[in-house]
């Protein structure tokens, strides 16, 4: 048996990683659009009519449109901003609570996680749950992403060489307006949105986010025991003792993987709650395929190990 898949939008970054992964599959059927009618709006609508599910790999506003257009029990994967905190879409993040794996199996709509958005929330969640801090708590978070990030402009402006502010990391989304800020604050149920500090940096994938803890009701240990709790027996969530590797941890240490590793650093007073993986992988198209796993009842891993 071959699943019908439609990828709309397959020629971005996210897109064409997605196509990447299918490619190593025998059980999916990719449902192809002719090139000239790419923005035609009928001939994708009648597509998503006849695929078992559909990604969505487009800006807001298109993504949006067709979405609305769609029929209501199509089965559709948004990897854009657009319906990350719409109540009509389920959160594509089924390793955040008991139920969420179910909704995403049963849902019709399910918006993919951003990818600073997934360290976040992933290092947040814990702690709320399970009391370690206030919901008023002044969070902060420092999140270090591979150019790859930054879609195919971006990839073609550090690939080109040439220009010096290229070389060193650069940090962005100062205004602290980041468009995943919404999807922190809805997911994990903080009252107000973290200051946040995204940085790109000159290689080609990988992210690093850090949110530093202090005045936490636990110590480190107890910390990393609550991490352990809360992510047992996901398949791609760990929780490691350590991820010191000689004093530094790199932020593409988990490049060209879909899993994600979690960790606590530093010490009682001053905790460094930790988690790496690849923006392509868990952070992006990873996550996009192993929602659309869950929402075939298949292996949730599959092509993705």
């Amino acid at each position: 048996m071959k699943f019908k898949v439609f990828v709309d939008g397959g020629e971005g970054t996210t897109g064409l990683k997605i196509h990447e992964y299918f490619a190593r599959r025998d059980d999916i059927e990719v449902l192809s659009i002719d090139s000239d009618k790419r923005k035609d709006l009928e001939e994708r609508v009648s597509l998503i009519s006849q695929a078992d599910v559909s990604f969505l790999c487009l800006p807001d506003s298109a993504a949006r449109e067709i979405a609305a257009a769609a029929p209501k029990d199509a089965r559709i994967l948004d990897t854009s901003t657009a319906h990350r905190t719409s109540e009509e879409w389920v959160y594509g993040m089924p390793e955040i609570s008991a139920s969420r794996r179910n909704e995403i199996r049963d849902g019709s709509r399910v918006a993919v996680p951003g990818c600073h958005a997934t360290g976040v929330i992933m290092l947040i969640k814990p702690l709320i749950e399970y009391g370690l801090v206030s919901r008023d708590y002044p969070f902060a978070a420092a999140s270090l992403t591979g150019y790859s990030g930054g879609g195919k402009k971006m990839i073609a402006q550090y690939e080109a060489g040439g220009d010096k502010a290229l070389e060193s990391p650069r940090q962005y989304g100062i205004t602290q307006s980041h468009k995943h800020l919404p999807e922190i604050m809805a997911e994990t149920g903080i009252s107000n949105a973290p200051a946040f500090m995204p940085i790109v940096a000159n290689y080609f994938s990988g992210m690093e986010v850090t949110v530093p803890i202090q005045g936490c009701r636990a110590t480190c240990s107890e910390t990393l025991d609550a991490f352990k709790e809360f992510y047992k027996g996901q398949k791609l969530v760990s929780v490691a003792d350590s991820l010191d590797e000689g004093g530094f941890i790199a932020a593409n240490r988990m490049a060209g993987t879909n899993r994600l590793e979690i960790t606590v650093a530093g010490n009682d007073e001053n905790m460094l709650l930790i988690a790496t993986y690849d923006n392509l992988g868990k952070g992006a198209s990873g996550a996009a395929v192993q929602n659309m796993n869950i929402m075939l009842g298949i292996d949730e891993e599959k092509g993705l190990v």
